[in-house]
Order: C-alpha cells, then sequence, then structure tokens
C-alpha cells in the first residue's frame, strides 16, 4: 500500500533524485521561471513553495534551512531579499504551472514553473517611421 508516500521517483536513484531537484530549484529561484517537463515540474514545486515559504519568515535559521538546500548563495540571498518579501501577506500558491505542449524530441509533455507575478510579458517594438512622420 501507498499510504502517505509522496513524490515520483522519476527514474532515477535517491541521491540523483535529491541532486536534480535542487538543481532544479536553484535555477527556478534564480530566473523566477523555467522550462522543464510536466513531472519534473510538479516535484519540484512543493520544495521551491517551502523555500518561498522560509524566506518569509527571514530569520537566521530559515535562512541556514535554505542554504542547506540550495546550491547558490546569492540565490539564497536573493530569494530573503527580494522574492521573500514579495509574497509576505499571500499564505501560499506561490508557482504556477502552465502546460506547453509535447517536446519535439521525444514527446515529453513540457510545462513551465513560474512565480505567481512574474508573467511573460511581451516587448512593445517601437516603429521609427510612423514617430518620424507624425513631426
Amino acid at each position: 500500500m501507498r499510504h502517505l508516500v509522496r513524490g515520483k521517483k522519476l527514474r532515477r536513484n535517491t541521491a540523483q533524485r535529491r541532486a536534480l531537484l535542487r538543481n532544479l530549484v536553484t535555477s527556478f529561484l534564480e530566473k523566477e521561471r523555467m522550462r522543464t517537463t510536466l513531472a519534473k515540474a510538479r516535484a519540484a514545486r512543493p520544495l521551491a513553495e517551502k523555500m518561498i515559504t522560509l524566506a518569509k519568515k527571514d530569520t537566521l535559521h530559515a535562512r541556514r534551512l535554505a542554504l542547506r538546500f540550495i546550491y547558490k548563495r546569492p540565490v539564497v540571498k536573493r530569494l530573503f531579499d527580494e522574492i521573500g518579501p514579495r509574497f509576505s501577506e499571500r499564505p501560499g500558491g506561490y508557482t504556477r504551472i502552465v502546460k506547453i505542449g509535447q517536446r519535439a524530441g521525444d514527446g515529453a509533455e513540457m510545462a513551465i514553473l513560474e512565480l505567481v507575478g512574474s508573467e511573460f510579458k511581451k516587448k512593445e517594438k517601437k516603429k521609427k517611421g510612423k514617430e518620424k512622420a507624425k513631426k
């Protein structure tokens, strides 16, 4: 029986899976969005949310717990200085998974894992020809 057994194995042994998830969460917190397979996004999401919850506390103990999991010190600093205060009023649900279809090579279901509030914004192109004509 699988009572209270959570998480996917992702076809890796324990050490490889732990390293993969630590890398995913570190990269995600560094860039605020990432493109990966749906299974990996679903596995990394709760861990990323736990790191953000730690950042909301902003204590020395919370910082040390985050450093124990996240590989890069600058990412932890950014997590506690920027990301944690941004979500201080939010009770949870800091991330979103958006399905983007299948990968061309092997057909794996792909997804984007992103922080809520850091949605993709299209850059507007300035048209120089029309601006000159208006003057």
